[in-house]
C-alpha cells in the first residue's frame, strides 16, 4: 500500500457559501480504473457494527456527499456518510477508548476484481472524522453471509494498515495486492465519520459464469470489459457507457464539448478477451439535442495493427436504442466508436462470445489471481 496526497487533521468548521471550498482533494494515478464498489454494479454495504448517526448504505452513493448546515434530526446533525457515535472507555478512570477500539463496516463489491487505489472520503466531517483507517480484503465465492464472514476461518489480508487520515478530505491510498477480491472490511479508529468509499481497479470476471452465458456483452464493465481511451471527457467519463442497464438522466452517458474544428470524437474499448462480435447496440438514450449524429465501429485484433471498420459510418437519432447485426462475426480484442462531428452516446454493447484463444487467457489470469 502506498498512501498520495496524504492528509491528516482537522478541517476548519463550516464558514458558510460553498462547502466544498475547503476541501481537500488530489489528482489520484488509479481512479481510471473501474470503481468495483459502484451500486450500479450491485455493490453493498451489507453490515456495520454502529450507523447510530447516519446510515452504513451512504457510503457507496455514486453523488458526491451534500451538505445541509441546517438539516438535523432527533439523534443531532445529519450527516451524508457513514457515522458512528462516539466511543467511551470502559470507567471514569479510564474514559477513553482503548487502542484497539474501533467501528467497521462490510463492503461487498460489486464484481470481483484485482483493488488498484482506494480512496476513502471524509467530505464535510470536519472534526468528527476517524482518526485512523484500514481496511481488509477477503475473496469468498459465492454469496456470504455477515456471519459467514465474520467466521474465524475467512482470511482477510490488510490493504491498508491502520493509517491517520484527514477531515472534509480526499484520502488516496494506492494498492498493489494482485489478488482478486470479493469483500472488504473498513475500520475506522476508534469512531467517527467517513462519507464516501471508492474502490479502483481491474474487473476479475468468472469464466465459468461468462462460458455458461456463451453469448454475451463483452464490452460491459461486469464482464470486464473496460475503456483504454477517448478523446474528450468534458461533460462525464466515457466509462459511462459500459455501465449496467439502460441511462435515466443525461449525465449518465458519455458527452463531449462541442467541436469547433472538422474532427471528430472517439472512445476505444477493449474487450474481456479475444472474441467473436455478432451485434451491436449503440444506445442514445437521454441524449435529445446532444446525442452524436452518426457513429461508426472499428475493430482490432491484438493491440497492434490496422483497424478494420465493421459499421460504416451510419446516422443515429436521439434518445433512441439502435441495434445492429453484423453480416458474419468478427474476431477482436479492441473496439473503437467513432461518433461524427460531437456530442454523445450513453450505452455500447457488444455481443458475442469468446473465442478458445480468449477463453483460455481468461481462465489462466482468473487461475493466477486466486479467484
Amino acid at each position: 500500500m502506498t498512501a498520495t496526497a496524504h492528509f491528516t487533521g482537522d478541517a476548519d468548521p463550516y464558514g458558510g457559501g460553498d462547502p466544498y471550498a475547503d476541501y481537500r482533494t488530489a489528482d489520484f494515478p488509479f481512479t481510471h480504473f473501474v470503481d468495483l464498489a459502484d451500486r450500479r454494479l450491485g455493490a453493498g454495504v451489507i453490515a456495520a457494527n454502529d450507523e447510530f448517526f447516519a446510515e452504513r448504505e451512504n457510503l457507496l452513493k455514486p453523488e458526491p456527499a451534500e451538505f445541509d448546515p441546517e438539516h438535523f434530526g432527533h439523534k443531532g446533525k445529519v450527516m451524508d456518510g457513514w457515522e458512528s457515535r462516539r466511543r467511551r472507555g470502559v470507567s471514569a478512570a479510564q474514559p477513553h477508548p482503548s487502542d484497539e477500539d474501533h467501528d467497521w463496516a462490510l463492503v461487498r463489491l460489486g464484481v470481483p476484481g484485482v483493488i488498484r487505489g482506494i480512496v476513502v472520503d471524509t467530505a464535510h466531517f470536519r472534526g468528527n472524522y476517524p482518526q485512523a483507517v484500514s481496511i481488509e480484503a477477503a475473496c469468498v465465492p459465492g454469496f456470504p453471509s455477515p456471519e459467514e464472514l465474520l467466521a474465524p476461518d475467512v482470511t482477510w489480508t490488510t490493504l491498508i494498515p491502520r493509517t491517520a487520515v484527514g477531515g472534509h478530505a480526499a484520502n488516496g491510498f494506492a494498492v498493489d495486492a494482485g489478488r482478486c477480491v470479493t469483500h472488504l472490511r473498513v475500520n475506522q479508529h476508534p469512531d467517527g465519520g467517513i462519507a464516501r468509499l471508492r474502490v479502483y481497479g481491474e474487473v476479475a470476471p468468472d469464466p465459468a459464469w461468462l462460458a455458461a452465458l456463451t453469448t454475451f456483452d463483452l464490452a460491459a464493465l461486469e464482464n470486464g470489459g473496460q475503456v483504454e481511451d477517448a478523446s474528450d471527457r468534458f461533460y462525464s467519463p466515457a466509462t459511462n457507457t459500459i455501465q449496467p442497464g439502460r441511462s435515466r438522466t443525461m449525465d449518465d452517458g458519455w458527452e463531449t464539448r462541442r467541436r469547433r474544428d472538422k474532427g471528430n470524437d472517439w472512445i476505444r474499448y477493449r474487450l474481456a478477451e479475444q472474441a467473436e462480435i455478432r451485434a451491436v447496440e449503440i444506445d442514445t438514450a437521454c441524449l435529445k439535442g446532444n446525442s452524436a449524429g452518426w457513429a461508426s465501429l472499428s475493430v482490432r485484433d491484438g493491440r497492434s495493427g490496422d483497424w478494420a471498420e465493421v459499421l460504416p459510418r451510419t446516422r443515429l437519432q436521439p434518445d433512441t436504442n439502435h441495434r445492429f447485426v453484423l453480416p458474419e462475426a468478427v474476431r477482436a480484442t479492441h473496439v473503437r466508436i467513432d461518433i461524427f462531428p460531437d456530442g454523445g452516446i450513453s450505452r455500447l454493447r457488444l455481443f458475442g462470445s469468446l473465442t478458445e484463444e480468449g477463453a483460455a487467457r481468461l481462465a489462466a489470469r482468473h487461475q493466477e489471481l486466486g479467484g
